[in-house]
């Protein structure tokens, strides 16, 4: 029987293509295994230089909290977005007398603090370093980070640029202790604390000598 259907399906002059399509699959073939992605997809910063694609970066040091830091930011602003949307039907029902005033002062406080929450985190989850590389010549470094999204960004800071900490009133070891530039153009927050120096030599290169510093 299924001999008749395929000789009579080639002489419709069917494509190859959707004569397999056609043909019936084993039950494990017709499973569909979901892609596996390493990470988020990550973003590049503007200041890239152009060159960079040929360098090799070695990893100097990880934060491994970085992964919940992300996933709490965009639960962060998922809370943030439900309670701005309950605000619209709020002030429909007061305008119907449904409910009283202090009810409606009470959601606008609710939403105006959730606001000004995502905020201070999303501006703090943005400048906390998650991965921290350098290149071959040690000459550039790459800060891992978070976007307001809680996806990953890649930023390239000349290491010339990056004041040791060293010679900073920065405490290395306390919570976090910040990375500054000497053009102030960004900083950036890093945990020693909870975070993991993998490459020390490297790592004294850029941030300076933080012995003397506990």
């Amino acid at each position: 029987m299924r001999g008749s259907i395929m000789i009579s399906i080639f002489r419709t002059g069917f494509p190859i293509r959707w004569v397999s399509l056609l043909q019936p699959r084993p039950w494990f073939c017709r499973m569909q295994v979901s892609s596996l992605h390493v990470g988020r997809p990550i973003s590049i910063s503007p200041d890239k230089p152009p060159t960079i694609e040929a360098e090799k970066f070695q990893m100097i040091y990880r934060f491994p909290g970085i992964k919940f830091c992300g996933s709490l930011s965009r639960l962060k602003i998922l809370q943030t977005g439900i309670t701005v949307v309950i605000l619209p039907p709020g002030f429909y029902f007061y305008m119907q007398g449904l409910i009283p005033l202090d009810s409606l002062f009470l959601m606008s406080g609710v939403a105006s603090f959730a606001l000004a929450m995502l905020y201070l985190i999303s501006h703090f989850f943005r400048r906390l370093v998650g991965i921290l590389y350098v290149n071959e010549a040690g000459t550039v470094l790459r800060v891992a980070h978070l976007t307001f999204w809680g996806r990953r960004q890649d930023t390239y800071c000349p290491v010339a640029k990056i004041i040791p900490v060293s010679d900073t009133s920065e405490h290395p070891f306390d919570v976090f202790c910040k990375i500054k530039q000497y053009d102030g153009e960004q900083t950036f927050y890093l945990t020693l604390r909870f975070g993991r120096i993998l490459d020390r030599k490297r790592f004294v290169k850029v941030f300076g000598n933080l012995q003397g510093h506990h």
